[in-house]
């Protein structure tokens, strides 16, 4: 039998980690979808749709999903849960793709797909709401749409997405107590000094700065206007590589190899 990857192997041992600790996966996935739902409700009736949207997706699939993250291989809270998961007769690569495809795969597959429905039927309750006969019909029918997971917002909130649930993937190795606390600390701190960085720099270049958006765009004070200053193309283009692929493949890497040192 192949001492790295067997697909039987495999496959005991996600049932095992999935039956193992039902309530918190399934009651997890359940609050989340719960949540995404009151969240969609509640700001569609204060803003409108289209900011429900966009403020239920963003706190449902990336708030949701960290916590799955940091579940998924959140044995090590106890040294008898994290020696029983050691133990386990499977390979650290087995155990590690376990964790993968119930934090990522399949809690992403299940929340878009909630999240389609939801979507669809608040749109098209906004749809069937409105009168026909009004001379503005058109543009306020076509001014809410089905929420696109190809939109230049979407594409943003899957890359934090893959960021954020790698780096809690990766903490719940590394630290055994409070590990998502922990993580979201040092993610807070990391995104702040960057902010903070970013603007130092853009102030040694520029003068009347409102805002400077790390690794993305300068806004810029120009009389009662603001102007919008962008990294050049090739730059941008190196950035957004090394944060949509270099940074979470890293960190997966570094979770797959942190485990293998927690079994020696």
């Amino acid at each position: 039998m192949n001492d790295t990857f067997n697909i039987k192997r495999f496959g005991w041992v996600f049932k095992k980690s999935v039956l193992e600790r039902p309530a918190l996966m399934l009651g997890l996935m359940l609050v989340t979808l719960v949540i995404t739902l009151l969240t969609y409700a509640i700001v569609q009736s204060m803003a409108g749709i289209a900011k429900a949207q966009v403020s239920a997706f963003v706190f449902g699939f990336l708030v949701g999903g960290s916590f799955m993250s940091s579940s998924a291989l959140g044995y090590f809270s106890s040294n008898s849960s994290g020696t029983s998961f050691l133990m386990l007769p499977a390979s650290h690569l087995e155990k590690w793709l376990c964790a993968v495809l119930i934090s990522v795969v399949i809690y992403a597959a299940i929340y878009l797909g909630f999240f389609r429905l939801v979507d669809i039927f608040f749109v098209n309750n906004y749809h069937q709401g409105l009168d026909p006969n009004s001379p503005n019909y058109q543009n306020l029918y076509r001014s809410v749409e089905v929420f696109g997971f190809n939109n230049e917002i979407a594409k943003n909130i899957f890359i934090i997405f893959f960021n954020i649930s790698r780096a809690m993937l990766l903490g719940s190795l590394y630290f055994n107590k409070v590990s998502y606390i922990k993580v979201a600390l040092l993610v807070c701190t990391l995104v702040i000094f960057t902010y903070f960085a970013n603007l130092l720099i853009a102030g040694l270049f520029f003068n009347h700065i409102d805002m400077a958006t790390p690794f993305k765009s300068i806004f810029l004070k120009v009389g009662s206007a603001i102007g919008i200053v962008d990294l050049p193309e090739g730059v941008n283009s190196v950035i957004s590589f090394l944060i949509s692929y270099v940074i979470p493949g890293t960190l997966w890497l570094t979770a797959l190899i942190r485990l293998k040192e927690k079994e020696m």
